[in-house]
């Protein structure tokens, strides 16, 4: 029998870790003689909380603001907030544990969806159940991933062309009553955008939030140039894939669009032909030690976090 190693017997004497403690106990423990959110009479009454986490307390790896939610109320809650433009797909043909882990990533950063191309099936060890706060999509292939991925671009670009064309035709008919802007900013406004038509099913409604309704010019001005700006950043929409090739571009240089798709592959073999083949864009970590490339998983991490760098505002 080997003598203990001496870091090993100094460490079980050290007394050492002592760790936090996450989450939070039974609401009767930690709120003793407050009603229960989750009782219809209390004054407190809240649909979102989950009675069971009520009874047996909270340690899930949520943020302090969702203890006790249930899962679909957190979940329509990072809806209401907005999730960010970024989505990321990564491809399953090896069954790579790494997915786990890029779902929770892309959980952290608040991606749009997260695409599974190949087999159905996935490790969802790593993931930490939290790919049930994402919007998680599957494919058979990543042709119809990418396609897909389009026309929903396509999609969004044109309700927001109709969005702008019932704004100006509205501002138009104003003119012409004489009420709200003058009959110049209206076919100002109106100019290019009233000959749009709304794609099939596609509201014409012009939103409250547009000021269409007070004839204000600058809520007219305003809308219309975010809904302008919106419109450019879809177009200027890439596909864009991480991987170590000749012509890839560094992530140090890369200036990430508003709207992207992010293409991940399998540990070791990358990413495929048919992706990197349907990619706008090339895109690698540079790397500085002996090894090719870094962990799958952290590679994600990695690309997401560089998005949220230029586009998203630190959070307190």
């Amino acid at each position: 029998m080997h003598d203990p190693n001496p870091i090993d017997v100094a460490a079980q004497a050290s007394g050492e870790p002592t760790f936090r403690e996450v989450g939070v106990g039974p609401w009767s423990q930690t709120h003793p003689g407050e009603p229960r959110p989750d009782d219809a009479s209390s004054p407190n009454y809240d649909i979102r909380f989950d009675s069971t986490l009520l009874d047996e307390g909270d340690r899930r790896n949520v943020l302090d603001r969702y203890r006790y939610w249930t899962v679909a109320a957190i979940k329509a809650d990072l809806d209401s907030r907005g999730r960010h433009d970024f989505e990321v797909a990564v491809e399953n043909w090896t069954h790579d544990f790494n997915i786990g882990s890029m779902v929770r990533t892309a959980n952290a950063f608040q991606a749009k969806r997260v695409h599974i191309v190949g087999p159905h099936k996935w490790n969802r060890k790593g993931a930490l159940m939290t790919e049930l706060y994402q919007h998680v999509e599957n494919h058979p292939s990543i042709t119809e991933l990418v396609e897909c991925w389009k026309l929903r671009i396509a999609g969004e670009i044109a309700a927001a062309q109709s969005q702008a064309s019932a704004i100006a035709l509205h501002v138009h008919e104003n003119a012409e009553s004489g009420h709200g802007a003058g009959t110049n900013d209206a076919v100002s406004l109106n100019e290019g955008r009233v000959t749009e038509c709304a794609p099939s099913g596609m509201s014409m409604d012009v939103p409250a939030a547009s000021g269409a309704e007070n004839g204000n010019k600058l809520a007219y001005m305003t809308e219309l140039a975010a809904i302008d700006q919106r419109i450019a950043e879809l177009k200027a929409a890439r596909v864009i894939a991480l991987d170590i090739i000749p012509g890839a571009v560094p992530m140090e240089t890369y200036c990430f669009p508003k709207r992207c798709l992010m293409l991940f592959g399998a540990e070791g073999p990358g990413l495929s032909e048919k992706a990197l083949e349907l990619a706008d864009d090339v895109v690698y970590i540079s790397q500085f030690g002996s090894v090719r490339s870094i962990n799958a998983g952290a590679a994600a991490a990695v690309s997401m976090h560089a998005w949220i760098a230029q586009h998203a505002a630190p959070q307190s």
